[in-house]
């Protein structure tokens, strides 16, 4: 039996069988964000975290689906823009939509590489997209970036001589000032074609509960950490900004309406588009 056979039958016939890398008494950046989202593919330590954090930060997953919703307008404007391809860093796990089923509405030939450093995500891609030639998911640390980069399964898959959507979606914050998150992300940055496009969202600490959010998150989860708007402003530096600029996610180009003020879901990340002279 090939792999994405054994990982279609685990996803959709056989719930009890776990890969047995997958340490599940340990929650996962992946598995908790979507068990704020309020999916089903977490296990106990994850929806302990995401409970905790709702205790502290009672907007019961709001901005992970305001999150998730600027994800797609910002997807859907890139290829709208003439972006064909996409690279997804941090991806998290496959929800009722996704990065690639979102551009391939614009254009079904559009392609998109996955990449997220939990295996449970490979896994559950691959039993998802093992029809869908033009979309790939690989497991792989956004750390390294040359190691993404080079990859086989991106090299002669993705054209980075061409104008590539770059999606940093809640990732970057899962990055420690020691860690250089600004040095790490030019790094991706000088390897975009002109033309390319950032989009990249981020924990604002423009709220207390945001900071207790992080609090709980750097104890239960070792990860998670809120910086000022400045702060991400500087993520896109060299950059373009596509109006309006960043904003709270609410606030960009949004479909409908919107509510003001905002409420903590609206308030507790900010993001935004840029794009590469």
């Amino acid at each position: 039996m090939n792999d994405g056979a054994q990982e279609l039958r685990w996803n959709h016939q056989d719930p009890d069988y776990l890969p047995p890398e997958i340490d599940t008494s340990k929650p996962s950046i992946a598995r908790v964000y979507d068990a704020f989202l309020g999916g089903k593919d977490n296990f106990a330590a994850d929806r302990a975290v995401a409970a905790e954090g709702m205790r502290h930060f009672p907007d019961r997953g709001e901005g992970a689906r305001q999150n998730r919703a600027m994800l797609f307008r910002g997807v859907r404007f890139m290829a709208e823009q003439g972006i064909d391809q996409f690279l997804d860093i941090g991806s998290g796990l496959p929800t009722m939509d996704n990065t690639h089923s979102v551009a391939q509405r614009v254009n079904p030939g559009a392609k998109v590489v996955y990449v997220d450093n939990d295996p449970i995500v490979l896994a559950h891609a691959r039993a998802l997209l093992q029809t869908n030639d033009d979309t790939r998911v690989i497991t792989a640390d956004m750390r390294r970036p040359d190691t993404i980069l080079r990859h086989p399964q991106i090299e002669g898959f993705l054209d980075l001589s061409r104008p590539i959507g770059l999606l940093m979606v809640a990732v970057v914050h899962h990055l420690g000032d020691d860690e250089d998150p600004h040095g790490l992300v030019d790094r991706y940055k000088a390897a975009l074609a002109p033309g390319s496009y950032l989009q990249l969202t981020h924990f604002c600490s423009c709220a207390p509960e945001v900071r207790a959010l992080e609090g709980v998150l750097l104890k239960m989860l070792g990860t998670g950490r809120a910086r000022d708007m400045p702060e991400i402003l500087s993520f896109f530096d060299g950059l373009e900004l596509v109006e309006p600029g960043v904003v709270h996610l609410p606030e960009w180009r949004p479909e409908q309406p919107v509510r003001t003020p905002l409420g903590l879901g609206g308030v507790c990340i900010a993001g935004g588009v840029g794009r590469k002279p």
